[in-house]
C-alpha cells in the first residue's frame, strides 16, 4: 500500500507540471528526488508531516482554478489515481505533554490549487504520527459542508461493512492514517483539524518528543502574495512537582510559563517556507534516585466508569548505584516458514546484540520452534565470550525455517530450565509471527507454572511480528508474568523494536512492586493487574479505579538487584489539570481487550466499546465512520445568489454516513499462519485477470500524460505535413497492435508454466 501511494504521488508531481501559476510565483515546479534516492526507496514520497492530496483519476481536470493554462486535453485515465500534494496556507501545532503521553492537535488550511474551478476531485488527508501514535479524530470544514470522524460499536458498524471501501480511509502504514473527503470543488479551501496521541520516549533520565513536521517544498503556495503563518504551542506537565529542565528543541520556541513540574512555550511567525524538520523537544524532570508520586482525580461526569481515578508513577532516575540483577535469559524463537528471509535474519541480529549486552555471571539459552523444538544447550550456559560466540554460530546453522507453529512445548521447556533460579531474575523472550488454536490454553498453563515458581518467577517478554499473530494473546502472556510486550506490524523495523524490548527488559532494577495500602479500598482495579517491573530504560506508569477514601500515606515497595527490600513514600496530589482518562486511554483499552479476548466476557467487550467511543481511541469492538453534514439549499438560494438566514434561524443540515473499513489489528490469522504467509502490513491480494488488463491498457495513457502535455508538443505537431502525418499514423497503429499483443500475453500467459 505504501509503495502504491508513493508511486501515485510521483505521478501527481508530474501532472502538477501542467499548472501555470503566472509570473508572480514564489517556488519552482515540483522537483522529484535525485535518481539514486528514488531507486533505493519510496520514502521521499510518503508524508513526513500532515498532508492533503488531490485524488486525480482524470488528468484532464488538472489546471489552475484561477488562471487557466490552456493546456491540450489529455485522453485516458490514471489508474490508480494520481495524488497531487495540495498547497498549504497555514498550520498550527498544539502539543500537551502529560507524564509519558503527548496529546497532539494540528490545525491547518489547504487549497485545491490544481483542479479546474468547474471540476471536482476527492481529497485525501494523510496523518503521520510519532511513537505508538493513535488517531483520535479528524474534522474538516469546506463551504456548505463539514466532515467529522466518529466511533460507533462494531455491531452498529456491521451494516456498513459491505459498503466500506479501502480508499475512504485507513492506515497506509501503522503510523500513517489516511482519510478521504469526497468531491471537493477546484479552488476550495479546506480547514482541517486532526488530533492524535503518542508516547514520549525515555533515555537516561530524559523524555523525548518527536512529531512529524517536515513539509516538502512543493506544499508552499506558489504565489508570493499569500501570507504563510506558522504556529507552535507546547505545554509540559511532568507531574513531578520538581523543576523541569529543557534539554533541546528543534524550533525557536519562546518560554511563556515555568513552574514546579510545568513548562509552556509558544512560537508564531510569518515564514517564507514551511518547517522542513520534525518538531522535537527533550526535557528532564527526575532525580538521580528512584522517585514516585500518585495522582487522584474524580471521574468525569459522563464517564463510562464512575469510580474515581488514581495513577502512580516511578521514575528510575538518572544514575543507579544499586546492584544490578543477575539475569538468566532464554530466547524462544519461531522459525516457521513465514519467517523466511529478512524477519528471521533481523531476529538473529537482535539476539546477537542482546547476548553481547549480558554480563559475566549471567546465563542464557536459545530455543527454536516450528513443529519441533530445538535447543542450543540442554542446560543454561554461563555468559562467556566463547559461549556467546557458540550461541551465535548455532543460530547461523539452526535458524532454518520449517513447517508448523507449536508454541506450548518450547515455552514449557523454557520455564522448566528457569525453575531452579536463585539470586537472579529469570526472563523468557518469546518471538513469533503466527497465531495458533490453543492460545488460551497456553495462558492457563503458564499461569499454573508461574504460580508455583516462587517469589521471583520467570518474566515472559513477548514480541509479535506482523498482523497475523495474535498481539492480544502476547499481551496477555506478558501481563500474567509482569513482562513487557512489544510489536512491529511490518518488516521495516524488526531489529530496532526488538533491541528496544531487550534493552528495556535487561535493565530491570526493581521487581515485585506493590502499592500499600491499596487493599483497603473498595472495588479497586489496577491496569495492568500485575504491576510490571521498573527498568532503568523506562519509567513505570500505572492507572487504576477505586471507590472509597484514598489513604493519605501511600508506599511503593519492591525488591532490588541485591535482593534487598526497597520502599519509598509516594506524594499524593490532586490531578486537576491533567486528563488522566485520556492520557491512559490507549493503554487501558489494550489491556482490557487482552482480558476480554482471554475471558470471552461479553460485558467486558461492551465496556471497552463504550470507553473507546468516550475517549475517541480505536478498539477491536468499535468502527470509525465519517459524518458528512451539508447545508440544505433553500429555494431562494438555488437561483444563484446566496441569502443569509435572519432572526437567529439555523440552517438545516443534511447528514450522510461514510463508512470506513475496520481499523483494528484483529486477534490473529490462523489460516495465514498455517499457510506460512510472511508477516507484513497492508499487503494487497494478487490482481485478477480483469485488473491486469485494465492496468496494462491504461498505463500507456498515464505515461503519455506525463510526457505529452506541454505547448511545445502541440506546436511541433502543427507543423507536420500530410505525408508525415500519414507515416506517423501507420507507425503508431503498428506500435498499438504490438502493445495490445503484449497486454493479451500478460493477461492470458502469465502463469508459471509459460
Amino acid at each position: 500500500m505504501a509503495e502504491d501511494f508513493a508511486r501515485a504521488v510521483d505521478d501527481g508531481l508530474k501532472l502538477a507540471k501542467r499548472i501555470y501559476f503566472g509570473k508572480d510565483r514564489a517556488v519552482a515546479a515540483p522537483r522529484p528526488p535525485a535518481p539514486m534516492d528514488r531507486s533505493s526507496t519510496t520514502q521521499p514520497y510518503l508524508p513526513t508531516a500532515p498532508m492533503v492530496y488531490a485524488v486525480i483519476p482524470d488528468p484532464g481536470i488538472v489546471d489552475n482554478p484561477d488562471l487557466p493554462s490552456y493546456q491540450p486535453h489529455v485522453h485516458g485515465r490514471c489508474d490508480p489515481p494520481a495524488l497531487i500534494p495540495l498547497q498549504m496556507n497555514s498550520i498550527e501545532l498544539d502539543v500537551d505533554c502529560y507524564l509519558d503521553t503527548a496529546l497532539v492537535t494540528v490545525t491547518g488550511s489547504w487549497r485545491v490549487h490544481c483542479v479546474m474551478g468547474s471540476k471536482r476531485c476527492d481529497c485525501r488527508i494523510a496523518i503521520p504520527m510519532g511513537e505508538q501514535g493513535s488517531i483520535l479524530g479528524v474534522e474538516v470544514e469546506i463551504p456548505r459542508k463539514s466532515y467529522t470522524t466518529q466511533l460507533i460499536t462494531a455491531e452498529d458498524g456491521n451494516e456498513f461493512e459491505k459498503t466500506a471501501l479501502p480508499e475512504t480511509g485507513g492506515f497506509l502504514k501503522p503510523n500513517i492514517f489516511t482519510l478521504t473527503i469526497p468531491q471537493v470543488d477546484g479552488g476550495t479551501n479546506l480547514s482541517i483539524k486532526m488530533t492524535w496521541s503518542q508516547k514520549l520516549t525515555y533515555n537516561q533520565g530524559q523524555f523525548f518528543l518527536d512529531i512529524p513536521f517536515n513539509f516538502p517544498e512543493y506544499v508552499t503556495p506558489a504565489v508570493k502574495k499569500i501570507s504563510k503563518r506558522e504556529k507552535i504551542y507546547l505545554s509540559v506537565n511532568a507531574g513531578t512537582g520538581t523543576e523541569v529542565l529543557c534539554k533541546g528543541c528543534s524550533h525557536q520556541l519562546k518560554e511563556k510559563l515555568r513552574s514546579a513540574g510545568k513548562l509552556r512555550f509558544a512560537y508564531e511567525a510569518d515564514v517564507l517556507k514551511w518547517s522542513n524538520t520534525d518538531f522535537s523537544f527533550s526535557y528532564t524532570a527526575s532525580s538521580s534516585n528512584i522517585v514516585g508520586g500518585l495522582f487522584l482525580q474524580s471521574a468525569p461526569v459522563h464517564d463510562v466508569d464512575q469510580r474515581d481515578i488514581f495513577s502512580f508513577y516511578l521514575f528510575p532516575g538518572k544514575q543507579q548505584k544499586t546492584k544490578a540483577f543477575k539475569r538468566e535469559v532464554v530466547f524462544v524463537v519461531d522459525i516457521s516458514k513465514s519467517m523466511t528471509g529478512k524477519p528471521l535474519e533481523d531476529v538473529k541480529n537482535a539476539i546477537s546484540t542482546a547476548l553481547s549486552k549480558l554480563d559475566p555471571g549471567d546465563s542464557f539459552n536459545i530455543i527454536t520452534f516450528s513443529n519441533d523444538t530445538a535447543l542450543f544447550s540442554t542446560s543454561m550456559e554461563s555468559v562467556t565470550s566463547d559461549a556467546v560466540e557458540r550461541g551465535i554460530e548455532w543460530m547461523n546453522k539452526n535458524f532454518v525455517v520449517a513447517d508448523g507453529t507449536n508454541m506450548l512445548p518450547p515455552l514449557e521447556k523454557a520455564v522448566e530450565m528457569l525453575s531452579n533460579t536463585r539470586g537472579s531474575i529469570p526472563m523468557i523472550f518469546f518471538v513469533t509471527d503466527g497465531s495458533v488454536e490453543d492460545e488460551r490454553h497456553i495462558c492457563d498453563v503458564m499461569k499454573k507454572h508461574l504460580a508455583s515458581a516462587g517469589s521471583v518467577f520467570p518474566r515472559i517478554h513477548t514480541f509479535g511480528l506482523g498482523v497475523f499473530c495474535n498481539h492480544y494473546f502476547l499481551q496477555m502472556l506478558a501481563n500474567i508474568s509482569c513482562g513487557q510486550h512489544e510489536s512491529v506490524y511490518n518488516t521495516d523495523h524488526i531489529e530496532e523494536r526488538m533491541d528496544k524490548l531487550f534493552t528495556k527488559a535487561l535493565s530491570t532494577i526493581l521487581v515485585n512492586i506493590a502499592i500499600e495500602p491499596l487493599q483497603s479500598l473498595d472495588e479497586v482495579e489496577v491496569y495492568p493487574s500485575n504491576i510490571p517491573d521498573l527498568t532503568s530504560a523506562s519509567p513505570l506508569m500505572i492507572y487504576g479505579r477505586y471507590r472509597g477514601k484514598f489513604p493519605e500515606n501511600v508506599i511503593a515497595k519492591g525488591l532490588l538487584g541485591d535482593l534487598s527490600s526497597f520502599s519509598t513514600d509516594l506524594t499524593v496530589q490532586s490531578a486537576k489539570d491533567m486528563p488522566l482518562d485520556k492520557v491512559f486511554a490507549k493503554n487501558v483499552i489494550d489491556l482490557l481487550t487482552a482480558e476480554a479476548w482471554f475471558s470471552e466476557d461479553k460485558q467486558l467487550k461492551e465496556k471497552i466499546a463504550k470507553l473507546s467511543i468516550q475517549t475517541g481511541v480505536l478498539s477491536e469492538y468499535t468502527r470509525m465512520i465519517q459524518l458528512e453534514n451539508t447545508e440544505e439549499l433553500k429555494p431562494s438560494e438555488t437561483g444563484g445568489k446566496k441569502k443569509t438566514t435572519s432572526n437567529g434561524e439555523k440552517q438545516k443540515m443534511i447528514s450522510r454516513t461514510i463508512p470506513l473499513q475496520s481499523l483494528g489489528i484483529g486477534f490473529g490469522d490462523k489460516t495465514a499462519t498455517r499457510e506460512n504467509v510472511p508477516p507484513g502490513f497492508g499487503e494487497q491480494k494478487a490482481p485478477d485477470a480483469a485488473e491486469k488488463f485494465v492496468k496494462a491498457a491504461s498505463s500507456c495513457c498515464v505515461s503519455l500524460c506525463n510526457k505529452c502535455c506541454c505547448m511545445c508538443c502541440v506546436q511541433c505537431c502543427s507543423k507536420l505535413n500530410d505525408q508525415c502525418v500519414l507515416v506517423f499514423t501507420q507507425l503508431f497503429t503498428a506500435i498499438a497492435c504490438i502493445a495490445c499483443f503484449e497486454c493479451c500475453s500478460t493477461v492470458c500467459c502469465s502463469g508459471d508454466d509459460g
